[in-house]
């Protein structure tokens, strides 16, 4: 999945597939994740956030399955 450079402290890159609904988040620490079935609202909502790591942890993480890659 090709992804794209972000502001950050805590993510690095982040990709998405639309017709899978997979976001993959790489994290400055080198690991990578992928977070399954996020509708594309989402998505735009964390390319939006003023805070990406604060986006992730409060609207991401509860809610959608992660697996690391």
């Amino acid at each position: 999945m090709r992804r794209r450079p972000v502001t950050s402290t805590s993510v690095k890159s982040v990709g998405y597939d639309m017709s899978s609904g997979t976001l993959e988040l790489e994290y400055v620490n080198g690991s990578t994740y992928q977070y399954y079935d996020v509708p594309q609202p989402t998505y735009a909502g964390l390319l939006a956030a003023p805070s990406i790591g604060n986006y992730v942890n409060t609207q991401i993480k509860p809610y959608f399955d992660v697996a690391e890659v």
